[in-house]
């Protein structure tokens, strides 16, 4: 009995010591197996840890922690790095931007932190004058549209003066929008406001305005001619003198650039009435009392050596010119035969007989004593020619109006 519990007990102290080995060893290989570890501080995405592992490359990490590393991430070190202990690795994903310059577009996969960094990544220099949306300092994520508008040199004609200007693919009314401008009603653009613009283009703005004007104009006054039997035929009097009215105007006026370029009459009214004159006209007829005289042999010359007006007789005024005997085709003889180029003192004038017969005695206003010998074929009506044998004085007698004074 003895015997048997000895054997038993041994046994179990077998088993226990058996049990506590194995227990060691495990404990020992768990504790080996975690101390042979190497620990590594990860930041991914942004995100801080710490681990230990026996991964041999950076990869196996990430696969390890079942992170999907594409090409275009960001990871530091590379992916196929041995792993040591105390390694700090850093992973970003890299998002996909869409990016538009001008009318080209394309989609990017990019670890930039902003869109200033993105355009640093990408080689993309923003012009002074170019647009982008969002702003450079915007942060990136997966939803961020970069659209660059890049802008180009054009011409602003602002009420005539021009300017060079920069401006970014737009119509007329949003690139005027964009340099400050405000249009008035009357104003006019050139091209029209809808047109999209682009380099070397010139927009002209062109200032239209409206303006009234008046303005005082003085109208003539009409000349009223009436007969008057009681005045001699040819003489004239003036029984009113006339006088200028007054007329105002007024004007719608269109200038453009601040020149003028069109004018028109809305209005017009009388200031002041004109006044006429009137004027009266001679028609009473003289009948000569002269003696013609028996012979028909030519006149003789009249005297000449007084020269005072005489006294009585009728008178009445004439047109008068003159002439010589020695023109171009003139024989020198008068009407009444007299030959002039024999008596070059002679004082003669010619007349319508109709008027003055011929042989009548007068006396001449600037001329003197004359008779009337000769006729022509200009001679019509109150004229008459008067005879000066040199040219000179007959230029210098010219044409005017003179007193004619038949004689008894």
């Amino acid at each position: 009995m003895k015997s048997l519990f000895s054997k038993s007990l041994s046994r179990g102290k077998w088993i226990v010591t058996v049990a506590t080995i194995v227990t060691s060893a495990a404990i020992f290989g768990i504790l080996f197996y975690e101390g042979s570890k190497k620990a590594v501080a990860l930041t991914l995405d942004g995100e801080q840890k710490e681990i230990r592992t026996h991964a041999n490359t950076i990869q196996d990490i990430l696969e390890e922690l079942d992170v999907s590393n594409r090409s275009e991430d960001y990871l530091y070190p590379s992916g196929d790095t041995k792993v040591s202990n105390n390694m700090k690795i850093v992973w970003e994903p890299a998002k996909q931007v869409d990016v538009t310059v001008g009318d080209q577009n394309k989609k990017v996969w990019t670890t930039a932190d902003t869109v200033k960094d993105l355009l640093s990544e990408q080689d993309i220099e923003l012009g002074e004058h170019d647009e982008i949306q969002p702003d450079v300092s915007e942060k990136i994520d997966g939803n961020t549209k970069v659209k660059i508008d890049t802008a180009f040199a054009l011409s602003l004609v602002d009420g005539g003066k021009k300017k060079k200007v920069w401006s970014t693919s737009t119509t007329v009314a949003d690139f005027l929008k964009q340099q400050g401008i405000t249009l008035k009603k009357t104003d006019r653009v050139e091209p029209e406001l809808d047109t999209v613009i682009g380099e070397k283009d010139v927009v002209n703005v062109v200032r239209v305005e409206k303006v009234t004007d008046v303005v005082e104009e003085a109208t003539d006054f009409t000349v009223v001619s009436k007969k008057d039997a009681d005045l001699e035929n040819g003489q004239e009097k003036v029984v009113q003198e006339g006088k200028k009215g007054k007329k105002e105007k007024k004007f719608e006026i269109v200038k453009e650039n601040g020149k003028e370029v069109s004018r028109k009459l809305i209005s017009e009214k009388t200031v002041k009435e004109s006044q006429d004159k009137i004027v009266s006209v001679g028609t009473k007829k003289l009948v000569a009392q002269v003696s013609r005289g028996k012979s028909t042999t030519a006149a003789k010359p009249v005297s000449t050596s007084t020269k005072e007006e005489p006294s009585g007789g009728k008178e009445f005024y004439v047109s008068s010119t003159a002439y010589t005997a020695s023109c171009n085709g003139c024989s020198g003889h008068t009407a009444s035969g007299m030959n002039l180029k024999a008596n070059p003192n002679a004082k003669v004038i010619a007349v319508d007989p109709s008027v003055i017969p011929l042989g009548t005695k007068v006396y001449v206003e600037g001329y003197g004593y004359a008779v009337a010998a000769d006729t022509g074929g200009a001679i019509k009506g109150n004229k008459i020619d008067v005879f000066y044998s040199d040219h000179a004085d007959a230029y210098r007698w010219g044409r005017k109006t003179v007193k004619v004074k038949i004689l008894d």
